[in-house]
């Protein structure tokens, strides 16, 4: 299989960032003839047993002589270490610096603007919609749209013809996952899955693997007192290769005092909302028909055509990823006139 590069666009810089892909070669291979030919070898790489091998060795074993110390490791991933709450010694293992807890309060700054949808994750960000009159129509391309909370969820009906935004986390990303809105939860349930990787080449040899992994569903409802008031908003964390659970840990002040997800609770926007284990993830929002409108600049990069991206390859014209900050603005209540 032909693989092409990908590339995406800075947020804060405006330019175009070719990606280094993790293990790209390794899961092009995986993703094209082992899945023709050994089905059944396939199936055994994204199951849950093979993802928690993966992690182990991956993330488990105390820091190799390929980095003589964390600081080297967190250099080899352009980490910010500057921005770390942790001693950088005690991050002595890939899975502790992939865990890491920054002063995001400092950090990340969040607008006070009650409006808005803020980031989930430090990111690679794409949207769009499942109105078919829409510009950026790709319904079941990144996730098919009746599976992505359940093919039985009662809320199905709630997002006919909304829009939605799929944020894309790599192994070098900060991987705690914040609240992009504020409301009530509703709803929160798990739905059991497979683990595909969330390598571009996967989204393109595989039909909407979004919809096939492991995923934690919370259901929001916006439209109370200090809400966002964007209606209901369903937030998808998806699992993935070396993903075996996302850690339930919302905490209304830093990363104090965390608390599972349960219904009636009230999130405050930008709060730490959970944390991916290992690996890379995604998160998945979902809004109403005519809620929200997305940022101008997002609009702008996801049609940029000097950019390439595989994502093209799957949805037949230029769409293009942002790789923002979490806790950044994403989208606003669109004005109904």
């Amino acid at each position: 299989m032909k693989t092409y590069q990908h590339q995406f666009i800075d947020r804060e810089t405006k330019q175009v960032v070719t990606e280094t892909l993790k293990s790209d070669k390794l899961i092009s291979k995986v993703y094209s003839s082992v899945r023709e030919r050994t089905p059944a070898l396939f199936n055994a790489v994204t199951s849950a047993r093979m993802t928690d091998f993966l992690a182990y060795v991956n993330y488990d074993v105390p820091l190799s002589t390929k980095f003589t110390n964390p600081l080297t490791y967190a250099e080899t991933l352009n980490i910010n270490t500057d921005e770390l709450i942790d001693p950088m010694e005690t991050l002595n293992t890939a899975r502790k610096m992939f865990e890491r807890k920054i002063r995001f309060w400092e950090t990340r700054p969040m607008t006070k603007d009650q409006f808005t949808v803020v980031s989930p994750a430090d990111s690679k960000m794409l949207f769009g919609s499942f109105k078919t009159t829409h510009q950026l129509f790709i319904k079941d391309k990144f996730f098919s749209f009746d599976e992505i909370i359940g093919v039985n969820s009662k809320w199905l009906k709630t997002f006919i013809n909304g829009d939605f935004a799929v944020c894309r986390l790599t192994p070098d990303k900060y991987h705690f996952n914040h609240t992009p809105v504020a409301g009530v939860v509703k709803d929160f349930y798990e739905i059991d899955g497979i683990y595909h990787s969330c390598n571009p080449t996967a989204t393109v040899e595989v039909l909407t693997p979004n919809s096939k992994n492991k995923r934690y569903v919370t259901i929001i409802d916006t439209d109370v007192p200090n809400g966002t008031n964007i209606g209901i908003v369903a937030m998808i964390e998806v699992v993935a290769m070396m993903i075996g659970a996302v850690q339930q840990c919302y905490s209304k002040e830093k990363y104090q005092k965390p608390q599972e997800m349960k219904v009636g609770m009230f999130l405050e926007k930008g709060c730490v909302k959970s944390l991916f284990n290992p690996g890379s993830s995604t998160d998945i929002l979902l809004f109403e028909k005519d809620k929200i409108e997305f940022c101008e600049d997002l609009r702008e990069n996801i049609v940029r055509q000097d950019a390439s991206s595989r994502f093209s390859q799957v949805c037949g014209k230029t769409i293009v990823e942002t790789d923002l900050k979490v806790r950044s603005t994403i989208a606003r209540k669109k004005d109904i006139k």
